[in-house]
């Protein structure tokens, strides 16, 4: 099974009576969140690279529309004009590692229509899922106040690949490292790890388990002490480093109970054997609101290693996102249901430190020192530039969290950064609504009848 038929049906069938009505001119549409979740006052936009992979091989086969006609159930033949059609529009996108608000459009399609319907399906499923998950995991960050925080999620995430994105996305966003194995190799990204409660109930008793890994890894080591009693398993650790002289670089994790509270006794004790320089991890079902309350807590621990309920985007698992076309062949054109109210035309999102982001038309000029957010990143099928390495969005990422008003970074209630619209999209809107409400009203007048 290809990427291609990793769609829904409805795409395949517009797409297929678009080609049969020679409907190719081209279209734009715009991918955008209509509304925060409750919990954020931001979001980090996510999943561009992956999306540009995909439009760059994307190409129509024939074992594509052979699964295209089963489905339908009709003849192969029905389903050949999309055989041989592959992507060759533009992008225009935010680059990732920006924080993006409401209504903002995270990338813009411009591309013959069936190209540009054909490939909703799949961007909003990588750009949704992985700018919610980033969004989760850079408040982790901030919420960890300087601390490192670690990804500890593959083993709970909804499938590896998203296990995979989770730890490129916790990277993008500044944590530490990641337990996961592949995506540390394949993105270049520090790999962590220490030792489960298994491997404790393996061995005759916690000493024995200490020695046995410190004698297998020779050098900084992280006992896990919580398996039985956790002051007497800081005291064994204590012990154990102390007998093999492993201070530097050493550790041990905390993995349940009340974390602060264990934290201050087990400091305690490390100190009292003088393993001042032995850190205490913290993990077991951490996310940025437990973080924030050991930080805010004065809990002396060193690293924050967060799992299950970051990879999940547990609070806010969703986005209430949209791919709506904005302009076909020209012609702006928007939607007018209640509550889905969409603005036409292309657009392009202006910032300017101190002052809130103007949604604007594609060909307005920005205000003075504002920046262009949206990026000419496809043209023609082909990405304009080399694929964008994590580390430049985590650069970008830290320069727009920075410049992010307080409010919107608290962990509890944040309020949300709210984008302006400039005066010439609201005149557009309204031109195009009034046409539209025009031509509805034509349609329902009916014909007056005549009589000899």
């Amino acid at each position: 099974m290809s990427d291609v038929t990793t769609t829904d049906l409805y795409e395949v069938t517009m797409a297929l009576s678009y080609l049969r009505e020679d409907m190719r001119a081209p279209a734009t549409f715009s991918l955008f969140v209509r509304d925060l979740p409750p919990s954020r006052g931001f979001l980090v936009a996510a999943g561009l690279e992956p999306v540009l992979d995909f439009l760059a091989d994307y190409r129509v086969e024939g074992e594509d529309v052979e699964e295209f006609a089963d489905v339908l159930h009709r003849p192969v033949r029905d389903l050949e004009p999309l055989l041989g059609l592959s992507f060759e529009g533009e992008v225009r996108a935010v680059p990732e590692g920006h924080a993006v608000f409401a209504y903002e459009p995270l990338l813009e399609v411009t591309a013959p229509l069936p190209q540009a319907q054909l490939v909703e399906t799949y961007l909003l499923n990588h750009v949704c899922h992985q700018t919610v998950v980033a969004s989760k995991a850079a408040r982790c960050v901030l919420a960890a106040a300087g601390h490192p925080v670690v990804d500890f999620s593959l083993r709970r995430t909804h499938g590896p690949q998203a296990g995979f994105q989770t730890a490129r996305l916790g990277a993008l966003v500044g944590f530490a490292g990641t337990s996961n194995v592949a995506a540390a190799t394949a993105l270049g990204f520090a790999a962590s790890g220490t030792m489960a409660h298994s491997y404790i109930e393996a061995f005759p008793g916690e000493e024995e388990a200490f020695r046995a890994f410190a004698r297998c890894h020779p050098g900084p080591v992280t006992f896990l002490v919580d398996t039985y009693d956790t002051e007497a398993g800081v005291r064994v650790a204590a012990r154990v480093l102390s007998d093999l002289r492993r201070g530097p670089g050493c550790a041990i994790r905390l993995d349940s109970g009340h974390l602060d509270a264990l934290a201050r006794r087990s400091r305690a004790l490390l100190d009292a054997a003088g393993l001042a320089d032995v850190r205490i991890v913290a993990s077991g079902g951490l996310d940025e609101y437990g973080v924030a309350r050991l930080v805010r807590a004065g809990a002396p621990i060193d690293v924050y290693a967060v799992g299950t309920r970051v990879g999940v985007a547990a609070d806010a698992p969703y986005l209430d996102s949209a791919y709506k076309l904005v302009e076909y062949d020209g012609r702006p054109v928007m939607k007018l249901s209640s509550a889905k109210v969409t603005a036409p035309g292309r657009k392009q999102i202006h910032r300017r430190t101190g002052h809130p982001d103007v949604i604007a038309l594609a060909g307005e000029g920005p205000p003075q020192s504002a920046r262009h957010l949206l990026h000419t990143v496809m043209r023609g099928g082909r990405r304009t530039g080399p694929p964008d390495h994590w580390q430049h969005a985590r650069e970008r990422f830290r320069e727009d969290i920075a410049d992010l008003p307080a409010p919107a970074r608290r962990i509890e209630d944040p309020v949300p950064v709210r984008a302006i619209r400039s005066q010439a999209l609201e005149e557009l809107t309204a031109r195009v609504r009034a046409d539209i409400e025009h031509r509805m009203q034509s349609a329902a007048t009916p014909i007056a009848s005549h009589s000899s």
